[in-house]
């Protein structure tokens, strides 16, 4: 019984994603990080006999970010927010931030997996009064979120091989980023 569950939701979720919806656009959700405040690994390119040393991280004094992302599957475009943590009163904020971007009549597909303050009885009790349909990802099959793929691009470009010195440089490095990606996004073919 739990393997046709599953197998039902990967066929709603790759439906939604290969065919826009009639009465709405397609969103990704997922939460990226813990996002820390420390030297972070790469490569970089330095003289024979001169390496590059990261500094001793004794302590932490920063604490850890979580970047809440959205990605709308169809028109391409991604954005999210930066929160100091990833409760369910965090994800209702950014799920209202996501409702204005989009008139209320337009329903939003919102693809997300189970993680327990999504399934929190307030967040699923707005989305059903706001028009926002949730479709969840199987246990285990994070990869069927589109949002997914997307992230190794972030550690790439905005993580390696970087000392940030506070949290706001590091959300102005994710918003260049993302501002970037969404100018340089692919056409569809």
């Amino acid at each position: 019984m739990q393997r046709s569950a599953s197998g039902s939701q990967k066929k709603v979720i790759r439906r939604y994603v290969n065919q826009p919806a009639d009465n709405g656009p397609t969103i990704a959700f997922d939460e990226f990080g813990p996002l820390e405040i420390r030297p972070q690994p790469g490569r970089t390119w330095r003289p024979m006999g001169h390496p590059d040393r990261q500094p001793a991280t004794y302590t932490r004094p920063h604490g850890v970010r979580h970047w809440l992302a959205f990605y709308d599957v169809h028109a391409d475009r991604m954005w999210g927010y930066t929160r100091s943590r990833k409760r369910h009163q965090e994800v209702l904020d950014v799920l209202k931030r996501l409702r204005r971007r989009y008139s209320p009549e337009r329903r939003l597909h919102l693809i997300l997996d189970n993680f327990s303050p999504h399934r929190h009885r307030a967040v699923r009790r707005w989305c059903r009064r706001n028009n926002i349909h949730l479709i969840w990802t199987p246990t285990n099959a994070s990869w069927l979120n589109p949002i997914e793929c997307h992230f190794t691009p972030i550690k790439r470009f905005v993580l390696e091989n970087t000392d940030y010195h506070g949290h706001d440089e590091l959300r102005r490095a994710l918003q260049r980023y993302v501002t970037y990606r969404n100018q340089h996004a692919r056409e569809k073919r």
